[in-house]
């Protein structure tokens, strides 16, 4: 059955060829590791993953790229601004490389608790490609597409003529937007940083020596110069979020194409936002959520899982605490309905109609809603024998990351006034902060209430009480 995938780059849902028969190779944009990644973040992995996934079930062999961006993002995306992994080195008096490494750490972890196969997939580190970032850099320097200014090395976007075909930017749009940076050296405003210089009186914790000068490599860079040393020049999916379509997809299209003279990347796949409560998250905001979070309030990673997967990744999603609930109730609905299957010792093939039904949904764009509704139509199917029904459900736990057959703890619900009293008075003081939208001392009480033994679910203004 024939694979469709939305391409970014035409707009149109196209059948997938790989390049090379039977092999298909995917790069994903990974964190930039000066802060933990959050639950927006953690959806374009858990996305990767089923791609994967998808793939596999579809016989074909894999090979799969994460990068880790320890060095080159700066604050701005005009080439502006600190080093974000050098800032949190100064703010927690620490070196950049112990920034980088703890992040990594915990991001790892992340991707390990939400079932994601770290073990399938390489990480390189932009600070462990210098050479091959330095190399991509002079041949485009050779090649005539760059130029020097007192800062760095840039390149000249003029000399691209189809700069900006991903998403069909509007480049005079760009000109006369807030992509106008501080340096006025730059010959075009769409212009982007290859290589920086270190400032002069200011000694950077990561600083290679180049061609050019002592200095370090712009953002851009990396994803093509390690995409190129581990997967070749051209690679079959490219995903990454829709925010990186304006300016970091495009600069590495051109850089990209202009060093090798070939297409880059055949399928763009581009993820949609997490929002929570409708609200894009930020740190100003203080709806920062992380799997910590989530998993602090009682619920489990595979309850995240599934809220993601209950969404097509082309689509917004808003997560709220209720939307969550909704999601974990509902695979708690799935596995009662599924459990008893783990005991049935006789082994089938998946039957034909049922292979079908899964390839309709998944080949579709990785239409994870579908074949989640399909899963929910075998689970009650009262025709199919236990053996064929377990046959379909071990194809959807492996498909979609979550194992269906696992028997889950139904969490018992407490009444406030039945809770110790110093219990219902923390209960009180978190619920008077959240009125006062003091976000900082309802999570700090939150945490006190968790610590004791107890999870904390809000709805709206209400709150829920369970037993840990």
């Amino acid at each position: 059955m024939t694979i469709y995938l939305k391409n970014t780059l035409s707009g149109k849902k196209e059948e997938f060829k790989p390049l090379q028969e039977g092999v298909v190779k995917m790069y994903h944009c990974g964190p930039t590791v000066y802060s933990r990644a959050h639950i927006g973040n953690l959806r374009a992995y858990v996305f990767a993953d089923t791609l994967r996934r998808m793939f596999l079930f579809a016989g074909f062999q894999v090979k799969q790229v994460i990068n880790i961006t320890d060095v080159g993002h700066l604050t701005d995306d005009a080439d502006e601004g600190e080093d974000k992994v050098e800032k949190e080195a100064k703010k927690q008096k620490l070196k950049a490389s112990e920034i980088a490494q703890k992040y990594t750490k915990i991001f790892l972890q992340d991707l390990k608790k939400l079932n994601v196969d770290v073990d399938f997939i390489e990480f390189p580190k932009a600070s462990e490609y210098i050479d091959a970032q330095i190399a991509m850099i002079l041949t485009l320097q050779e090649k005539g597409y760059t130029y020097q200014t007192k800062d760095g090395i840039y390149f000249d976007t003029s000399k691209f003529k189809k700069y900006g075909k991903l998403g069909q930017i509007d480049k005079e749009g760009l000109k006369e937007g807030a992509r106008i940076g501080k340096n006025k050296e730059k010959k075009n405003p769409t212009d982007f940083a290859l290589w920086k210089f270190s400032k002069k009186g200011e000694k950077r914790q990561q600083e290679w020596n180049s061609p050019w000068g002592v200095g370090f490599p712009g953002w851009h860079i990396e994803c093509s110069s390690m995409i190129r040393a581990l997967l070749g020049s051209q690679i079959d999916i490219h995903t990454g979020g829709i925010e990186h379509i304006p300016v970091h997809h495009n600069n590495e299209i051109a850089q990209s194409e202009c060093a090798t003279g070939k297409e880059f990347v055949k399928y763009w796949l581009h993820i949609e936002h997490l929002l929570v409560d409708g609200k894009k998250m930020s740190k100003s905001l203080g709806n920062i959520i992380t799997l910590d979070d989530v998993i602090e309030k009682g619920f489990t990673p595979d309850d995240l899982r599934m809220l993601y997967l209950g969404a097509h990744y082309s689509k917004q999603l808003n997560f709220t605490w209720n939307s969550l609930e909704a999601s974990a109730r509902s695979l708690e609905r799935l596995r009662n309905l599924l459990s008893p299957l783990a005991s049935i010792k006789e082994k089938q093939e998946l039957n034909e109609e049922a292979l079908n039904q899964i390839q309709e949904a998944i080949f579709d764009d990785v239409n994870t809603p579908a074949l989640l509704s399909v899963l929910w139509d075998t689970a009650k199917n009262k025709e199919m024998s236990p053996a064929q029904k377990l046959a379909a459900v071990n194809v959807f736990s492996e498909l979609l990351g979550i194992d269906f057959l696992k028997q889950t703890r139904k969490k018992q619900k407490i009444e406030i006034e039945s809770l110790p009293k110093d219990i219902q008075e923390l209960i009180e003081k978190r619920q008077k902060a959240r009125k006062e939208k003091n976000y900082n001392l309802a999570d700090k009480l939150r945490k006190q209430i968790n610590q004791k033994g107890y999870t904390i679910v809000d709805y709206g203004d209400k709150q829920e009480i369970y037993q840990k």
